[in-house]
């Protein structure tokens, strides 16, 4: 069952207008790093993704090969691929003796629509394949109906197939629309055992957005008060140039500070934005 302390949680303490006067004074303080150091950070946080239909092998290839060439050409790594459950294997090969991590969607991404033990095969065949970590989006038709019970349940299900694997659970804010709704759903996904909590699938139209990521950060500053337990976070779709990338982490540094600074704490979830700031890193 879902802790009732976590569940009394419901009512998030920012006005629309506080969240957007909290975004504009962070626009306003400088960068917590050098700007060299800034894109190095950026590159080595992303999680280098295809996640498309027309995917396969070479495609997988490809994109482990491109990950790897930023070592060589620039000393700096993504943190992982992102690939979908049959291409695991292809990327786990091809990175074995490497820091890059792999991981894999699973759980009928994007729409979260297939009963729980479909999910928890197709995440448990991940895993076997050679995922280290494994993004499931929640079922976002239950959240709104107001079973957060369920939603709860396939989470810690999902947790649990993962074994060792760590686990990024996608809110899709862009359905969930409130800064109520995100707050809540952030709460639920971090007491079924998240590793990461995750702004967005990529596949819809409102993707990642400042006000959403802040209200995810806001969800796991409480949760480290309460418990003094460190929950991930990771920015993903439509974030496609440097610029908007080095807003996000100005927002973490601001909001959760330096112990979120490391890829073990924060991602960015992109295709086109690695080589982007590749080409800056002197």
């Amino acid at each position: 069952m879902i802790n009732n302390d976590i569940m009394t949680i419901e009512n998030y303490p920012y006005t629309t207008d506080q969240i957007a006067h909290r975004l504009q004074s962070v626009h306003q303080r400088p960068a917590p790093m050098s700007e060299q150091d800034m894109y190095r950070f950026i590159l080595g946080s992303i999680d280098l993704t295809t996640l498309e239909g027309t995917d396969n092998v070479q495609v997988v290839k490809d994109l482990c090969q491109k990950a790897l060439d930023f070592q060589a050409q620039k000393a700096c790594m993504p943190a992982a691929v992102c690939v979908y459950p049959p291409f695991v294997k292809t990327a786990a090969e091809m990175l074995h003796d490497q820091p890059i991590t792999v991981a894999s969607v699973a759980g009928a991404f994007p729409a979260g629509q297939s009963p729980i033990a479909v999910k928890v095969a197709e995440v448990r065949y991940a895993v076997e394949q050679g995922a280290d970590e494994i993004d499931m989006v929640i079922s976002r038709g239950t959240f709104l109906q107001g079973d957060y019970q369920t939603v709860y349940d396939e989470i810690k299900a999902i947790k649990e197939a993962c074994k060792d694997a760590k686990l990024k659970v996608i809110l899709e804010t862009g359905e969930l629309k409130t800064p109520q709704n995100i707050f809540k759903a952030s709460q639920i996904a971090i007491a079924a055992g998240a590793d990461f909590i995750k702004t967005s699938t990529g596949k819809i139209a409102v993707n990642a957005t400042p006000e959403a990521f802040l209200v995810m950060m806001d969800a796991i500053k409480f949760h480290h008060q309460q418990t003094g337990k460190q929950v991930g976070i990771k920015a993903a779709g439509g974030i496609s140039d440097p610029e908007t990338a080095i807003y996000y982490v100005k927002l973490l540094n601001n909001v959760l500070g330096s112990a979120w600074m490391n890829r073990d704490m924060f991602r960015i979830g992109a295709s086109r934005l690695a080589s982007k700031v590749a080409e800056k890193i002197r």
